[in-house]
């Protein structure tokens, strides 16, 4: 993934946190819709199940008051109660009874027929009569009704009996209930009420109630046998065993390649079972509905986010892809590329940091090459004066063999204090020379001071034999020594003295020279060691100004720190070795003046004249 460009990298972050959560949540939608549908849909059918028991329940209840209100009937009581079979029933008490019976039938229209059969094989009906002179005590409805012992029970279709009514009503078209009359005392039957229901008052209640494009609702009765079915191709049987031990309740069942789903519940009263059944493929179009719009709607989130994701990717990565063209190119050399933008944000500013990155290091570059080109002019001097000293030691050389000859032995003298002084002063070229040749070179000054000055000079040396090999920069002692000459010694009335102490502590080198000299002023000493505190700081400011180009800086430099005094010493040192080294003067007037030089330990490793790196490791050190 490390490798992938940072634009494809952008696409798919963006993808992932748009694109995959409207999928997720599109699919949490569906999930929940569905399920809140399928629990609305099963409880919308268990109460269009419970609406359609009740209307069932409320005709069986009346069946069942009508089966009441005809065994409380005096002349049924007596027909009923007839001991004989040869007994016969008065013809008037016969036609009320049928009167009766008839106003039952024109009250409830869903009655097909009422028969009430004796013990004795006797009946009287509005509408039925029995198909054949078999006995109708024999059948299996009044055996039903004699075992409910005068309970009111429902029979169902009663296929293959004995009676027909003067409507021809088929077995599947009505269906029968029985309740047999009781003997109080002997609780002997006495007879059986028969009542035939329409079917199609149930069919009406059930036929017009939909579950989905083709569900419907069935009514079975306890061993599972229709009672009521419409003619459908979804289903053409049910088991009793698919249903629970329960009142109500829901399954599914996979028929004939289509998956179905039941949903039923038991009527306590007429102990049957109503049952919706429908597809589970087309019960709940409104999630299907819901789904097409969920996947309209995931299509739509997914093409404006791979669209904004191609979008963001490239407004965030080409800028970015602009810069790095713009690295390349000054990789490659070119440093005047500059990365081209307004914008404000971080790759705004990225460029920006980038433009100025590359104008600092122009100025560097152009910088490293003014020094060099310096350089290269210092050594061509350097070279050009080293012609210059060699015929000058040559003829120094001369002139003391000739006073030596002559006898001059003073002029020899002068003439080698002289030769040893430009030697050591110029020493190739070099910045450091051993402290002993430093020490060498102002003895050799001081002689030729003495032939000057004559009984007026007098100088003591005094040196810890420990650093004599250690190196100092050059020429840092004879502008000190000339400082006390010239403005100390030479001021005073009678002979001088000045003396000169080397000596190590800690990581330092340190130096004396002090003199006996006129001294100086408090005001004046305070203006000079103000100005060696404010050396170094003038320096920087110099070399810093805008205005500036490298060679003015050069020149401002040389300027400040010209000439070989006390200040071009102190300059040296701290450019060289840092602030924490230099020069510090006490004086008093009329008393003297002590100058201590404070120079670091720097060791001649790699010998006398290359020192840079060592001097630089003492100065951190």
């Amino acid at each position: 993934m490390n490798n992938v460009p940072i634009r494809y990298k952008l696409i798919i972050h963006f993808m992932i946190i748009s694109i995959l959560p409207s999928i997720c949540l599109g699919i949490l939608i569906s999930w929940a819709v569905n399920n809140v549908i399928n629990k609305q849909v099963n409880a919308n059918t268990l109460q269009l199940i419970g609406n359609a028991n009740k209307s069932l329940e409320s005709y069986v209840s009346e069946i069942q008051n009508i089966t009441y209100l005809i065994s409380f009937n005096s002349g049924v009581k007596n027909f009923l109660y007839k001991d004989t079979f040869e007994s016969m029933i008065d013809p008037n008490q016969m036609y009320d009874i049928q009167k009766f019976l008839q106003g039952f039938t024109t009250l409830h229209p869903e009655v097909a027929g009422i028969l009430v059969l004796n013990s004795n094989n006797q009946y009287i009906s509005n509408e039925m009569y029995a198909r054949t002179s078999k006995k109708l005590t024999e059948e299996q409805w009044y055996k039903e009704a004699e075992n409910s012992k005068g309970i009111f029970k429902l029979i169902g279709h009663t296929p293959g009996r004995n009676i027909t009514t003067h409507y021809n009503y088929k077995d599947d078209e009505v269906i029968s209930v029985v309740r047999a009359i009781l003997d109080p005392d002997t609780q002997a039957t006495k007879g059986v009420i028969l009542i035939d229901l329409k079917l199609r008052v149930i069919a009406e209640t059930l036929k017009d109630v939909r579950l989905g494009k083709s569900g419907f609702l069935m009514v079975i009765d306890s061993q599972g046998n229709s009672i009521y079915s419409p003619s459908s191709p979804l289903l053409k049987g049910i088991q009793n065993q698919w249903f629970a031990d329960q009142m109500s309740g829901n399954f599914s069942r996979k028929i004939d390649g289509h998956r179905l789903e039941f949903i039923y519940r038991k009527s306590p009263f007429t102990n049957w079972t109503t049952v919706g059944v429908f597809s589970t493929e087309e019960a709940v179009s409104e999630v299907q509905e819901i789904r097409f719009y969920l996947i309209s709607f995931i299509f739509l989130v997914t093409f404006l986010g791979v669209s904004a994701s191609f979008y963001l990717a490239y407004s965030i990565s080409r800028p970015i892809l602009r810069l790095m063209n713009s690295m390349q190119t000054a990789e490659s050399g070119d440093l005047t590329i500059r990365h081209m933008g307004i914008r404000h944000d971080e790759i705004g500013m990225l460029g920006r940091s980038f433009n100025a990155m590359l104008t600092q290091i122009a100025k560097l570059i152009s910088l490293v090459e003014s020094k060099e080109k310096q350089k290269k002019e210092a050594e061509l001097r350097i070279l050009h004066a080293n012609i210059k000293p060699h015929f000058l030691y040559n003829t120094l050389d001369t002139i003391q063999w000739m006073a030596r000859k002559n006898g001059a032995e003073d002029v020899s003298e002068m003439v080698d204090s002289l030769a040893k002084l430009f030697r050591i002063g110029l020493s190739n070229g070099q910045d450091a020379i051993l402290l002993i040749d430093e020490v060498e070179h102002v003895i050799s000054y001081l002689k030729i001071q003495q032939t000057r000055y004559r009984d007026k000079l007098f100088f003591d040396i005094q040196i810890d034999p420990d650093v004599k090999r250690f190196l100092l920069l050059k020429l840092i002692l004879q502008p000190i020594v000339e400082n006390a000459i010239y403005h100390g010694i030479k001021e005073r009335r009678g002979p001088g003295h000045i003396q000169i102490s080397v000596r190590q502590e800690k990581d330092y080198v340190i130096i004396k020279v002090v003199d006996d000299g006129l001294g100086m002023s408090k005001e004046t000493l305070d203006k000079l060691n103000q100005r060696l505190t404010n050396t170094l700081q003038e320096i920087q400011q110099q070399s810093t100004s805008d205005d500036s180009d490298e060679e003015q800086i050069a020149l401002k430099v040389n300027r400040m720190i010209g000439g070989y005094g006390i200040m071009n010493v102190h300059t040296r040192i701290v450019l060289s070795f840092g602030e924490n080294y230099g020069i510090s003067v006490e004086s008093q007037e009329g008393k003297g003046t002590v100058v201590t030089i404070i120079h670091p330990i720097v060791i001649d490793e790699e010998g006398a004249g290359r020192v840079g790196t060592t001097m630089e490791s003492t100065n951190r050190r």
